[in-house]
């Protein structure tokens, strides 16, 4: 080829690149919706609550976009508290003001107030989801945000007859804001829930349940699409499909290597999209989900809720004798085992560039804590064992939300005295962090502490479970970003031995890793997003205790690189 003609080429080939991008930008949709925070009665377990739900649902709307689309979000505020939104995994580049953690990128919006979120889909696809971000308000307050690829894109697999949301929650037979206020008042551990959900429906097996079961119907011999979102307050789930083999296709909005399994276990914050081929006798078949309980001796929620995956052609049951579904058999509560089998079977579908050249290379512990009871404190406020409060932390560092200003708007407007930089990057001391832990590290100090990086670092996080009080998996969440999670382990982090089982080929890309109970997780990214990124622990009650961080990402210099100027709506606190 002549070089005049290779020029043409080139320059064919430059067309046809920014037509096709031109073009993805043009088919690419606005969707805008209004939610209105408002209290809502509803009955469950044959008892009445009044709870804050979006638009009178529960779950809340289901949000379904494609890559690429924009959001437009007004969110009005019509409750009696506080409330906030958050778009749990969606990167808000350079939108971190819509990223809705209370305190964080926003003050709440106040009751009567309301704030518009405006943010881009921008290279996802699968299923993430949102939920309030202020209090214990997303017990109720919670929906699916399903993602399918560009027009005119396929699926990485044959593409599903139909797909079908299954959002997980937990339900208390009482107003979850008054139980989170009675757990801080007494400085004990909260009630834990009365039932779990599917789609807002405990199911069959518990009271007052079973004419409001949730049905997944399926037609023999056709593949389906099942997003399971893991939206519990507090309770890391396993979940499974009687008689059905579950491929897992994506998880947290990222493609992954397809794999087979009958169980899969999620944190909060969690989702796994799944292929499930309709090739069983018609029938009725349950879809059940119970608690991954690893903490030793804690109390937990040990019922089962269930839906009913149901053939279209199953026989109707005789007349007056109802017809039992298959129930799938599920793992032991403590069945650490097979949530490790499930959590280390994730690879991404082809070789990824994972980051190297470390710039920041962060130690970070995660874990419970006691504070001893206040002087002349009455003993009601002091409910944990032994006449203590539970606290939990990161790095010895319990993390107080601010109260004025968010972390964000102190950040972009320069306002001292609303969060110092002196989140450590290591333990203050370094310890047997999964032993026997002397009783005079049990106790953090309080502080909103931050971690400044710039703008492009290459950031490693050891993250290191402990053994203060109690040792439990933890579901880790990092906003604004997906990270690599290049291994997991158990005990301590050995950097001379465990380095070594590093995947740096095709780890998987996710949202949130699950810490091991006792164990230890490494992640990475690049800090290609600026703003105020809050990283803490899903399980709620442990967030309320402070057992979280922020990341502070420097702008960098082109303007896909820098934060864009706050809302006009932003909420004041």
């Amino acid at each position: 080829m002549g070089r005049g003609n290779g020029l043409c080429a080139l320059a064919l080939v430059s067309l046809l690149l920014l037509f096709s991008s031109v073009v993805s930008l043009a088919n690419a949709e606005t969707h805008y919706h209004d939610f209105v925070i408002q209290e809502t009665k509803v009955t469950k377990l044959c008892k009445t609550q009044t709870v804050m739900t979006v638009n009178g649902q529960l779950p809340g709307p289901t949000l379904e976009v494609n890559n690429g689309d924009s959001l437009v979000i007004n969110v009005v505020n019509r409750a009696k508290e506080n409330v906030t939104i958050h778009w749990h995994g969606v990167r808000q580049i350079t939108t971190a003001w819509a990223d809705g953690p209370e305190f964080i990128t926003q003050c709440p919006i106040r009751p009567g107030g309301s704030y518009t979120y405006r943010f881009r889909i921008s290279g996802q696809e699968g299923t993430l989801w949102w939920h309030a971000h202020s209090s214990w308000v997303r017990a109720t307050v919670y929906g699916a945000l399903v993602i399918r690829p560009k027009e005119g894109d396929s699926y990485p697999f044959p593409k599903p007859k139909r797909d079908s949301v299954v959002i997980l929650g937990e339900w208390w037979n009482a107003n979850p804001l008054a139980v989170i206020r009675e757990a801080m008042r007494s400085g004990a551990a909260p009630n834990v829930s009365d039932a779990y959900t599917i789609n807002g429906q405990p199911g069959d097996l518990y009271n007052c349940s079973s004419k409001d079961t949730v049905i997944v119907p399926v037609d023999s011999g056709e593949t389906n699409l099942i997003r399971v979102i893991n939206a519990g307050l507090n309770q890391q789930l396993f979940f499974s499909i009687a008689n059905h083999k579950l491929t897992v296709v994506c998880a947290d909005a990222s493609y992954v290597k397809p794999f087979t399994t009958n169980v899969l276990m999620l944190g909060p914050g969690q989702t796994t999209d799944v292929l499930i081929k309709a090739d069983q006798p018609p029938a009725r078949y349950y879809i059940a989900a119970r608690a991954y309980a690893s903490a030793q001796g804690a109390p937990f929620d040990n019922t089962t809720t269930t839906a009913i995956l149901e053939y279209k052609s199953a026989p109707c049951p005789a007349k007056g004798v109802p017809s039992k579904p298959v129930m799938p058999s599920l793992p032991a509560y403590n069945d650490t085992a097979t949530a490790t089998a499930f959590t280390t079977s994730f690879r991404s579908p082809r070789k990824v560039e994972v980051p190297t050249d470390i710039d920041e290379n962060l130690f970070i512990t995660a874990g419970l804590g006691i504070n001893p009871c206040p002087p002349r404190a009455p003993a009601s406020t002091c409910q944990a064992p032994n006449r203590t409060r539970f606290t939990a932390s990161m790095n010895n560092v319990s993390f107080v939300l601010p109260s004025n200003f968010s972390v964000l708007q102190a950040h972009h407007h320069g306002v001292p005295g609303v969060f110092t930089t002196d989140f450590p990057a290591k333990p203050p001391v370094a310890f047997d962090y999964t032993g026997n832990v002397s009783r005079s590290l049990w106790q953090p100090i309080r502080g909103t502490k931050v971690y400044k990086l710039k703008y492009g670092s290459k950031v490693q996080i050891v993250l290191q479970g402990t053994s203060i009080f109690t040792a439990e998996n933890h579901p880790i969440h990092l906003h604004g970003y997906d990270f690599y999670i290049l291994a997991e382990g158990f005990g301590n982090f050995n950097p001379a031995t465990d380095t070594s089982k590093f995947n740096l080929m095709d780890p998987p890309l996710r949202n949130t890793v699950s810490l091991p109970v006792n164990g230890w997780a490494v992640i990475r990214f690049v800090a290609d997003n600026p703003g105020a990124w809050i990283m803490h622990c899903h399980l709620d009650v442990h967030i309320g205790w402070g057992l979280a961080t922020v990341f502070l990402v420097d702008n960098g210099i082109g303007e896909m690189e820098k934060l864009q100027q706050p809302p006009a709506d932003l909420p004041v606190c």
